[in-house]
């Protein structure tokens, strides 16, 4: 039986422990945390906040969502045994209905992120439209609908060789157009998409996941977002790892890998590892040996264990390095309140706010927990937030990095409370919060710096109490970088222009050595626990045919977009191929073509929705 050695033990490395120990194979992960599983994905405890018999508060990283177009890791959550669930931790995804716009001293903005099924999705398309104030014109509007458009109807190769290589800021035309447009279509969009930049994120990979939400939108068949219906680990990641071990895999906690060893088999002429080398919790430093190696740790992270011999190996592994430059921050705070406010049965994004915060009220998803069960007993609500910019100055005048952690609390609540409005009046009230976790994650340079927050010093932010600033004015830095007092241990991947060049495919030129992690060159094409997943899938799908296994490969999936499309993409491809940029002028034989396959789509769509009811 060969033994496969997975260093880390994320989303990526339980994902790949998971084909391999269903496919035969012996499979140890070496993970740097003592007791959690899933990497960035996990939900933790926070510390000191169990009362007698009760539970810790949940904190997380950084709140989970499932877009309707992950296929991968849905695929593998059906396969996760849960109690009381047909379909596994599958079943407990919960769809979201709403996705509310704040901005700065304004009312929300209420929409929809699924396609509209009643009379009232009627009603709020129909008010959103109508009472957002959003400043925007007709011309913008149908702008960037036109950039949409060109995105749909361009072939796959001009959005590689092309649109890679332009930021999504260059892309919408963002110096000609109004803050307003930058706000909600440039910014709005990019600045909540994993911590990505404007100006820096591939149009490609910002415009392909862009799409993927529209298509999901436009199909009265799916759910755009879903979320679990209990803290990560509870409801996902602990059924996992109990899975994974009753199957065999082993966990070694608490081990940190130093170094990867690479040797030249003279007698096969090949590249290969030997072994690697990891230090436990009591400082013992061991080698690991097996026959094949999967490295599902981040990027930054293998960049640091690319040793001369690695790299002499296989000298295109020096891109990582390079690579390992394009990370940035995007970390969570919870708020627990002594009330379950429901703003809405969705995401909450502040389009508007400098540090680009994201949020989602929790509870309301969490139909099989009961929160007298945490802390101690009293809390009954948790807005949980996304810091995604902490390089821009809030509206204390000071960037998330050289903030202390009272100062980052009382910021994001500022920024909060300042964009979740109704009838001009704040939602959230500063009384409410019983309680506040940052993700430790974010460590201080300063023990002073560190200290416990205390919520009693929270105010609400009314719009005649800050200074203006505008997001797109406000300056990035502004700070010596001495002056930063915090650390992220685990930033995230930003797929910025140019930057697919750079990435590694599951397998190198040593031939035991694979690469599992959301940096892999992947068709998600964005560092999430989907693309995570798929990388994971590739790499074993290596290590299935180099050993001899006659095990199935595991399943891989392309994103979908609609076949109606289709005659749009083949003629730009044809334009691409002879030196042509798009055109919005298709040949009327091609708009005809489109209509008549739009027509036997919708009907091919009837007749399958008929056949499932009868």
């Amino acid at each position: 039986m060969n033994k496969i050695i997975i260093i880390g033990g994320g989303v990526a490395g339980m994902s790949a422990a998971h084909e391999l120990i269903e496919r035969g194979f012996e499979v140890e992960i070496f993970e740097q945390q003592p007791s959690y599983v899933g990497g960035k994905a996990r939900s933790t405890d926070v510390p000191n906040s169990a009362v007698g018999d009760k539970k810790p508060l949940p904190g997380e990283h950084g709140f989970r969502f499932f877009p309707g177009f992950y296929t991968h890791i849905t695929d593998t959550m059906k396969r996760i045994p849960f109690e009381g669930n047909k379909n596994g931790v599958y079943d407990n995804l919960v769809a979201t209905q709403r996705v509310v716009m704040g901005r700065e001293g304004k009312n929300d903005i209420l929409s929809l992120v699924n396609f509209p099924k009643s009379l009232a999705d009627l009603k709020i398309m129909a008010n959103a439209v109508h009472n957002s104030n959003t400043g925007l014109t007709i011309e913008e509007v149908n702008s960037f609908m036109g950039k949409i458009w060109q995105l749909m109807t361009s072939c796959y190769e001009r959005r590689l060789q092309d649109y890679e290589r332009i930021a999504w800021w260059e892309f919408t035309g963002a110096d000609n157009h109004s803050e307003a447009y930058n706000e909600f279509f440039v910014g709005g969009i990019t600045r909540t998409l994993v911590a990505a930049k404007p100006r820096l994120v591939s149009t490609r990979t910002g415009g392909d996941i862009l799409l993927q939400l529209i298509f999901q939108m436009a199909n009265p068949f799916t759910h755009t977002d879903r979320v679990l219906n209990g803290p990560t680990n509870e409801a996902w990641l602990y059924p996992w790892r109990d899975y994974l071990l009753k199957k065999g895999v082993k966990f070694n906690h608490s081990h940190i890998v130093n170094e990867i060893n690479c040797g030249f088999d003279k007698t096969k002429h090949r590249n290969f590892i030997s072994s690697i080398t990891a230090t436990d919790e009591d400082g013992f430093t061991k080698k690991i040996t097996g026959d094949y190696f999967i490295s599902a740790v981040p990027v930054e992270v293998m960049s640091s264990l690319l040793n001369a011999n690695i790299l002499k190996a296989d000298p295109q592994l020096l891109a990582i390095k390079e690579l390992a430059k394009d990370v940035q921050w995007m970390t969570g705070i919870q708020f627990y309140l002594n009330e379950d406010i429901r703003i809405a049965r969705g995401h909450m994004m502040i389009i508007d706010s400098p540090w680009a915060i994201t949020a989602i009220s929790q509870p309301q998803f969490w139909d099989r927990i009961k929160m007298s069960d945490y802390g101690n007993g009293q809390v009954k609500g948790i807005i949980s937030v996304d810091i995604s910019d902490w390089g821009r100055v809030g509206y204390n005048g000071k960037i998330a990095k050289a903030c202390t952690k009272q100062e980052i609390m009382e910021e994001v609540w500022c920024q909060l409370s300042l964009g979740l409005r109704e009838n001009n009046q704040n939602i959230l009230s500063a009384d409410m919060v019983v309680a506040c976790n940052l993700d430790r994650d974010i460590q201080f340079q300063n023990p002073n710096d560190d200290m416990d927050l205390d919520v009693k010093k929270l105010t609400d932010c009314a719009p005649d109490q800050v200074k203006p600033n505008s997001i797109l004015d406000s300056p990035i830095g502004g700070t010596k970088k001495e002056d930063f007092k915090t650390i992220d241990k685990e930033p995230l991947l930003v797929n910025n222009t140019r930057t697919w060049d750079l990435r590694p495919e599951a397998y190198c030129n040593i031939f035991n050595l694979f690469f599992a992690s959301d940096y892999v060159r992947t068709h998600t094409d964005l560092a999430t626990m989907e693309g995570a997943n798929e990388a994971a899938r590739r790499a074993v799908n290596v290590i299935l045919e180099q050993s001899g296994s006659t095990q199935k490969k595991c399943k891989v999936w392309n994103l979908h977009e609609p076949f109606i499309l289709a005659p749009f993409r083949w003629y730009d491809r044809r334009r691409f191929d002879i030196g042509l940029p798009w055109n919005e002028y298709f040949p009327w034989p091609f708009k005809l073509l489109h209509s008549g396959i739009n027509l036997v789509y919708k009907i091919f769509r009837l007749f399958s929705k008929k056949n499932k009811s009868n």
